[in-house]
């Protein structure tokens, strides 16, 4: 198996050395770039297997790193980091595409296992029982094992979140899973963030599967309930 590569975008010396030192112990290969254009150019010569991004850079900031590979198509996973606790850059960031976000100053060992959970999710197949069953409900089809989807027989690109986060929605079919069991059963570890994080990425999923007969309902002061419109 080809060693997985992470590229650490930051224009802090101290930071890409820090996480180097703690991803290559963690066995990952480790690139670095100093800002968004020399990102952008590592990442269309050499694609890594998964980018921590800062958003202030300068030149080209992460949000419009972000951005362009996102408008690209690639389904690259992204962890931001920002250095403020602002909700609002963490939620622009989500929006835009990022899979998780770290707040600076951070614990290297929580980036290895933010890293870690997240390259665990985008693999060709989640841990568990029912990991490689086909779900089928209505004119939509997601395969775990491909981590692909289908409505109505035509494909439908979905960042791994947004996948696991379907599985875990077409596993539940009318039962109303909280924002908090949603972080439990999707991310899989103890998430510091808000749980406007799942909003966001249910409001992704929702445009995702346009013209299918499924529904993602807001039970409001509750959470969600995946439903099969007859």
């Amino acid at each position: 198996m080809a060693q997985e590569t992470i590229l650490v975008v930051d224009d802090e010396a101290n930071i890409r050395d820090l996480a180097r030192l703690y991803l290559e112990k963690d066995g990952y290969k480790v690139v670095t770039a100093v800002d968004g254009q020399q990102a952008l150019d590592i990442i269309q010569q050499a694609p890594p297997t998964l980018m921590v991004l800062d958003l202030m850079l300068p030149g080209i900031d992460g949000w419009e790193v972000c951005r362009r590979v996102r408008a690209s198509s690639s389904s690259l996973p992204i962890l931001m980091l920002t250095a403020r606790n602002d909700d609002i850059d963490k939620i622009v960031g989500l929006e835009m595409g990022a899979d998780d976000y770290l707040t600076k100053p951070f614990n290297p060992r929580e980036l290895v296992a933010r890293v870690r959970a997240i390259l665990r999710r985008a693999g060709p197949a989640s841990a568990g029982p029912k990991a490689g069953q086909v779900r089928q409900l209505g004119n939509v089809t997601a395969d775990p094992t491909a981590r692909e989807v289908t409505v109505e027989g035509g494909r439908v690109t979905l960042r791994a979140k947004e996948f696991d986060l379907l599985i875990t929605l077409m596993d539940h079919v009318n039962i109303v899973l909280s924002r908090d069991q949603l972080l439990d059963l999707v991310w899989g570890y103890e998430f510091y963030g808000q749980t406007r994080t799942v909003d966001v990425h249910i409001a992704h999923l929702r445009d995702r599967l346009t013209g299918s007969n499924i529904t993602i309902e807001t039970v409001w002061g509750m959470g969600y309930k995946l439903i099969l419109n007859e």
